[in-house]
């Protein structure tokens, strides 16, 4: 495209809200923005003596075309910015690089008996939902707390109350067994209650209902009762005390620290639920260092939130926003109450802000520091394996198998100092038949580089493995015509703990030094690989076993099988299901019968 053409669509500009996107002469976008007046907002880019910034200043040089999308109103641009951004990635704005859905816990509170469930989409049918929990441990750990401290029921069945007899978890008191009538409908919904309570901060009210029902079953004399409650406040109570960040028990807060080092930042985002601190997480920008505060902040908020997640009540960001009035109306809109945008200068507030700035700066320290690694990491690399370059992507192999049985192969992709889990692929092993681990690499090295899908090609392979499985994805290159791709395989000797590197053409491996940061980057990528590898087997073994076991039993068949799992979740679910709830799901009473031997 002409200036010329360009300058034409500046000069017909609509003072309209929306949307606008640079594009360069290839085509590729180089940034998407939102105005309030897109002829206002366009052309004061390309004003003479504009006082831009460097980042500005280049971005224009590399402008040749121009795309505007008109809104009804700022709030639609907004959601519209964010997700262009979201799709186009432009390499001018800032990009969140993490783009997954984060777990929830979820309380259909209008079920008969609610039971806890984990989900990455929070949706408006009634349930609670709690969280966002990242990382996944914050959330592991949360359970592992409810579970201990209040028996509500963990299983898939139907809860009728006509159960034959009871699972492990009434056993060792985890559930009062509602399934079977031992704990009726109200009941269990005072423990949804005191669940509700711990999750929303409510610390007071639920200590005091706990210590009254206490109180009340030791004046009924049922004794065993009120130690079980005693216990359960004692777990809750030293839990509220490690874990309580806040003075105000009701906090519902999502806290933005940023912190800088040199050319990088690092934005930290602390979710707070009921004063507890449930998790963060983490974005880095190694090359920010012309680009505001504000716009960072602005920026990590629009595109974090606009994802699935529910916001929360008050959002405590540590500077002020000049357009907070627009993101508190769509954070409002998308939780569906108010949400305050807040930059707080004093007391409790501003406290919790610092306490997310010195994460930010431990963080960005950790980054850079990390970062330097990886440059000596690569740079060792290609001095021991002789290579032109420096690699920057590394993609890692592995097998797994159990006796050949569901043997499987998994990719992983080392980038640019971090794994780039878009690209991971999986590869169910389709020609070997049994426990030939070199038959199997083969195949899949083949396969990943004879096939046309677009992945780009690695600067170097790894392989887990030494000289055998080596010489076998080696021999898999060679039939899709990649003779001259550089890759190495990694592994221990018998009986000793370094590693060692095998070369293509010699025998004898290359000893690495167990604390050098090409071993480190190296392990790394191999554990990575062989975690992928295990899960997905774990993962068709486990569907294998499941269907094996139904497949037994007389009067199921594939259909039914797959519908019993989709219904019921599992195999042990099924197994504790009623008659009833069999019945309901279209078995006959011979079959029901069938299935209840193939559990004894």
């Amino acid at each position: 495209m002409t200036n010329d053409l360009l300058q034409s669509k500046l000069d017909h500009l609509p003072p309209s809200p929306g949307v606008y996107l640079f594009k360069d002469r290839a085509g590729d976008y180089l940034y998407v923005g939102k105005a309030a007046s897109l002829a206002d907002r366009v052309r004061s880019y390309f004003q003479r003596g504009a006082d831009h910034t460097p980042k500005t200043s280049l971005l224009v040089s590399h402008v040749v075309d121009l795309e505007t999308i008109v809104t009804r109103s700022e709030l639609e641009a907004l959601i519209l910015e964010s997700n262009l951004i979201k799709r186009h990635r432009p390499r001018f704005n800032i990009v969140l690089r993490d783009d997954k859905q984060y777990p929830y816990l979820r309380l259909p509170i209008k079920e008969r008996f609610p039971r806890l469930s984990i989900v990455r989409r929070v949706q408006k049918d009634g349930a609670l939902y709690y969280g966002p929990y990242t990382p996944a441990g914050a959330l592991r750990e949360t359970l592992k707390v409810i579970k201990k401290a209040f028996p509500l029921a963990t299983c898939t069945i139907d809860i009728d109350g006509t159960a034959d007899r009871a699972c492990l978890e009434f056993e060792i008191k985890r559930c009062m067994a509602p399934c079977t009538g031992n704990q009726s409908q109200e009941d269990y919904h005072k423990i949804v209650s005191q669940v509700r309570q711990f999750l929303e901060g409510r610390d007071r009210e639920l200590l005091d209902d706990l210590r009254a029902q206490m109180e009340a079953a030791a004046d009924r004399e049922e004794f065993e009762e009120a130690a079980r409650l005693r216990d359960r406040l004692y777990k809750i109570e030293r839990t509220l005390e490690k874990q309580r960040i806040t003075q105000t028990a009701s906090a519902d807060q999502d806290v933005i620290g940023l912190a800088r080092q040199g050319t990088a930042v690092d934005l930290q985002l602390l979710f707070v639920r009921g004063g507890l601190l449930i998790g963060r997480k983490d974005f880095f920008w190694p090359q920010s260092a012309d680009v505001s505060d504000e716009d960072l902040v602005r920026s990590a908020i629009e595109q974090f939130y606009n994802k699935d997640g529910q916001p929360p009540k008050e959002l405590l960001v540590p500077t002020a926003l000049a357009d907070a009035n627009l993101i508190e109306q769509w954070l409002s809109e998308k939780r569906g109450s108010g949400v305050k945008v807040l930059a707080p200068e004093r007391g409790a507030k501003h406290q919790l802000v610092l306490l997310a700035e010195e994460n930010a700066a431990a963080a960005v320290a950790d980054h850079l520091r990390d970062e330097e690694l990886d440059r000596q990491a690569v740079e060792d690399l290609k001095r021991l394996l002789h290579l032109d370059t420096a690699p920057r992507r590394i993609e890692g192999f592995d097998i797994s198998n159990t006796m050949g049985n569901q043997s499987v192969a998994s990719m992983v992709v080392w980038e640019d100092g971090r794994m780039k889990k878009s690209d991971y692929r999986r590869f169910k092993i389709q020609t070997v038949t049994g426990a030939n681990d070199f038959a199997s690499m083969q195949e899949v090295v083949a396969r990943r580089y004879g096939e046309s899908e677009h992945l780009a090609r690695p600067d170097l392979i790894l392989i887990d493995g030494g000289l055998g499985q080596l010489a076998a994805a080696m021999e898999g290159l060679r039939q899709v015509g990649h003779r001259d791709q550089a890759i190495v395989g990694l592994a221990k000797a018998r009986g000793e703990k370094d590693e060692r590197i095998f070369l293509p053409g010699r025998k004898n491996p290359i000893l690495l030094r167990p604390n050098a940061p090409a071993t480190h980057l190296l392990q790394r990528i191999r554990d990575e690989a062989h975690r992928f590898a295990i899960s997905y087997h774990r993962k068709l073994r486990g569907k294998a076993l499941i269907a094996s076991q139904l497949d037994q039993i007389i009067g199921i068949g594939e259909m039914t099988r797959t519908k019993l799992l989709k219904q019921f979740g599992s195999v042990d679910a099924l197994a504790a299901a009623s008659d009833a709830a069999l019945a309901e799901a279209g078995l006959d009473t011979r079959t029901i019968t069938s299935l209840r031997k193939s559990f004894t």
